[in-house]
């Protein structure tokens, strides 16, 4: 894994010594003296991550750290300080500037390859995630969306010591605090309990604490919550294999409680920012093949994803149907009580037309006041069936115009076919669906047609 890391210090030596050993590991380096040229670089280079010494002339370590921050365009660009100091009330205020994690002077090569890896993962994941959200652009111009500060759900997985309760203590406004004793269980309490972090004693009795990170990190449903551990200072192997294997932070005994809650903090606000991306990223996903209206597929899903499925049951031998519906004499509608009104006349067939059709059935709106809907598993005698019991729900009761007194009696035409084994496409069957609906239409509308086979 390689990325562009920004060092920064106002020791040349310092500089020298890092770019050496970043560039030796396939590092693009580039670096800076002062607070003034760290922050012109991260405007002109964009790096993916920063090494940024504290003491420093002019503005420090921590004030350079603030505004990295405080600007939406790198706030999400991961900060390591890098000090001498190695006080727990040091390290609270890197947090509360926004570092993302600390190197104590000197730099023990192993930790800083494997910090840096692991928060580049971090970024190359946030990155990905708000290159695909539709909110990509505003994001990099304006603000951020603020995230949510309130206190997090939180597991804890301990049977050692009081950790639960110095957490509590330290934290009055009340994080939401679970504690599972048992480590066997804590990966079913985290699968199922919507947490926002885990933190895991490492010095578990009669368990190992680095198979329950690797358990959490394996499952798809627990894989992206953060963990922090709690692990001895001299430790450093089992330390560095758990930041290997994605582990996101951790803290040394004798635990600081400032220090943890402020970790904590971190944490959780950088989860509900991921988090916030990703269900940007479903939702524009969701909207590329849905009908904003009716909240149908659109043709685009029709065609993407209907289309293989009709192959894939075919050459599997079973039966596939397609029912094309049409709204009898819409444009009146329309021309009547205006568009307003035929919006709601859809909404309400659409409705009708869930309630009518199978779970494993797939509705689409194609068109204005077209309609397709995929039966899978159904031949022409239960497509039929199910197109007039839509047909007949649809004609029973008048529909809202949302005019005042306008409640209109409509009906649909439809056309059923089923899919070729030899064509192994839609488009055959949409065709004779489509001329069938036609036919349904000339007979004198509300009915069903079905296509010769």
């Amino acid at each position: 894994m390689t990325a562009r890391v920004l060092v920064v210090d106002d020791m040349l030596a310092n500089v020298r010594l890092l770019e050496a050993k970043l560039t030796a590991e396939y590092f693009e380096v580039i670096t800076a003296t002062n607070g003034v040229e760290a922050l012109e670089a991260m405007a002109s280079h964009r790096p993916d991550i920063v090494l940024l010494d504290i003491m420093m002339p002019g503005i420090n370590g921590l004030e350079v750290c603030r505004r990295i921050k405080s600007n939406p365009a790198t706030q999400h660009v991961p900060v390591i300080l890098i000090t001498a100091l190695d006080q727990p009330e040091d390290r609270v205020r890197g947090l509360e500037a926004g570092a993302d994690d600390f190197l104590t002077k000197p730099i023990n090569d192993l930790a800083l390859f494997c910090r840096l890896k692991s928060l580049v993962r971090m970024k190359m994941l946030t990155d990905e995630l708000s290159y695909r959200s539709p909110n990509a652009f505003a994001l990099s111009k304006h603000a951020a969306e603020p995230v949510s500060e309130a206190p997090g759900r939180v597991l804890i997985v301990d049977n050692r010591s009081n950790l639960i309760e110095r957490i509590r203590s330290a934290a009055p406004d009340g994080h939401q605090l679970s504690l599972a004793a048992d480590p066997q269980q804590a990966v079913f309490q985290v699968a199922e309990g919507n947490f926002e972090l885990v933190i895991i004693n490492l010095d578990l009795e009669n368990f190992d604490g680095l198979r329950l990170c690797s358990q959490l990190r394996s499952l798809e449903r627990t894989r992206q919550v953060p963990i922090l551990i709690i692990v001895d200072p001299d430790d450093n192997q089992r330390l560095l294999r758990a930041l290997d294997m994605g582990v996101n932070d951790y803290l040394l005994r004798p635990v600081d409680k400032l220090e943890l809650v402020a970790r904590m903090k971190t944490q959780i606000k950088r989860w509900r920012y991921t988090e916030m991306l990703r269900n940007n990223v479903l939702q524009s996903l969701e909207l590329a093949v849905t009908d904003p209206l009716t909240g149908f597929y659109n043709r685009r899903f029709l065609e993407s994803q209907v289309q293989p499925l009709a192959a894939r049951t075919l050459e599997q031998g079973r039966p596939m149907a397609l029912l094309v519906l049409d709204i009898d004499h819409f444009k009146r509608v329309n021309d009547t009580y205006g568009h307003a009104a035929g919006d709601h006349v859809l909404v309400d067939i659409a409705q009708r037309i869930r309630r009518s059709v199978r779970g494993n059935d797939f509705p689409c709106r194609i068109g204005g006041e077209e309609f397709v809907i995929a039966l899978p598993d159904a031949n022409i005698e239960l497509a039929s069936k199910v197109a007039e019991r839509i047909r007949k729900t649809i004609a029973a009761k008048p529909m809202a115009s949302g005019v005042p007194g306008g409640f209109l009696s409509i009906t649909i035409s439809i056309g059923v076919a089923t899919c070729d084994v030899a064509e192994r496409t839609l488009e055959g069957a949409l065709k004779r669906a489509d001329e069938a609906m036609y036919r349904a239409k000339r007979e004198g509308r509300n009915r069903v047609i079905a296509a010769a086979a």
